[in-house]
């Protein structure tokens, strides 16, 4: 699971989608242990993050969403390309 972005202690990671795509474009969140899934779109599709990183996420995945879309298609396609995104300024 590729490393795209990193913002603030928080990580944020997306999966290749194995055999036939299964899910809309989205993304991992990890901070301090806690999982999130957000969606491209900004729906929370599994998980919580602790609230002020949650909003931080929101944010950026707002900010960014045609980027995560760019990114899923690249790294879906045959040659599996991971683009990486910029975080969220402090």
């Amino acid at each position: 699971m590729p490393l795209i972005s990193s913002f603030l202690g928080i990580l944020i990671y997306m999966f290749k989608e194995k055999n036939s795509p299964h899910n809309k474009p989205h993304i991992h969140a990890v901070y301090s242990g806690k999982k999130m899934s957000i969606a491209a779109d900004g729906e929370i599709l599994a998980g919580k993050l602790p609230k002020k990183q949650q909003k931080y996420v929101e944010a950026w995945v707002a900010l960014r969403e045609d980027e995560i879309k760019a990114s899923w298609i690249a790294m879906n396609a045959d040659n599996s390309e991971v683009i990486k995104i910029k975080g969220l300024e402090a």
